[in-house]
């Protein structure tokens, strides 16, 4: 596997407007759906050529199809099938200033990190980093201080980001997901950021596809004016310029698909419109 170390570096950006697509990997060996691994790897390749191609500052890959999620560690065979796709994706971006990250559904953090020290990924993202949310995997706890000293025994062993290390994207009330009574938004990013040492923040919808609303969006932004905010959900070619008129880089999975459909691959001239529309 590629270490990562002759790869160009990539750096969530302030004011970056950087699109990170999504490469939604089909259900994993040993998931209730679990496909072989030829066709999860060839479906893997052609989506994260599309959205090469098509401009992407990033992509993120995760095991969209491994429903329903385990809470917490995820089986052996899930970080091995993982490896190999993550692996497949920064080969096709070594020539790139393309980023690639990890997410391993439903809130794994170990294992993404270990993927991304092994194959050179510079980012992660964490559903639930900091405090706690109840999830249809029932209640889900953050381990921030678990993650950040993983993090920290892994050294620089294949992490390409511009401080030489893995970067963690964490979610702030994340998606498929009900926050706990009395918790609030904007304490909860200062608490991620602060206390958590999350390198960026996400904001999401209620739901795969659902957009977050501006209204948090520019609220998490005054709460933390400093750290790097990503839009997690529902960016389409008609928002994403106002998205990015707040947030500092968006993840797109849905709207890049054939006819916008989560369980179709990606489409080249949707990507194309959606970055020409991002740089506005």
């Amino acid at each position: 596997m590629d270490s990562g170390k002759n790869r160009p570096p990539f750096t969530f950006e302030r004011g970056g407007r950087q699109i990170i697509g999504v490469v939604h990997l089909l259900p994993l060996p040993g998931s209730p759906r679990g496909r072989p691994l030829p066709e999860i790897l060839g479906r893997c390749t052609r989506d994260a050529s599309a959205l090469i191609e098509g401009g992407v500052d990033a992509i993120i890959v995760e095991n969209f199809g491994d429903v329903p999620f385990l809470p917490g560690r995820v089986a052996p065979e899930t970080v091995a099938a993982m490896s190999l796709a993550v692996a497949n994706v920064i080969e096709r971006v070594s020539h790139t200033r393309c980023g690639v990250g990890v997410n391993v559904l439903r809130n794994d953090a170990d294992s993404a990190l270990a993927i991304a020290s092994v194959t050179g990924a510079q980012f992660i993202r964490v559903n639930v980093h900091t405090s706690a949310m109840l999830t249809d995997q029932g209640w889900i706890e953050g381990r921030a201080a678990e993650t950040l000293r993983r993090r920290a025994s892994l050294g620089h062993c294949g992490a390409a980001g511009s401080a030489g290390k893995i970067e963690i994207a964490a979610d702030i009330a994340v998606k498929h997901a009900l926050a706990p009574a009395g918790f609030n938004l904007c304490e909860a990013a200062r608490d991620a950021t602060a206390r958590g040492l999350a390198d960026a923040v996400i904001v999401t919808g209620v739901a795969t596809g659902a957009p977050p609303a501006e209204d948090d969006l520019r609220a998490v932004r005054e709460a933390v004016p400093d750290a790097i905010l990503i839009a997690g959900s529902g960016t389409t070619r008609d928002s994403v310029g106002q998205i990015l008129d707040i947030a500092d880089a968006t993840i797109v999975g849905s709207w890049l698909k054939v006819d916008g459909d989560v369980e179709k691959e990606i489409d080249l001239e949707r990507v194309r419109t959606l970055v020409c529309e991002a740089r506005g």
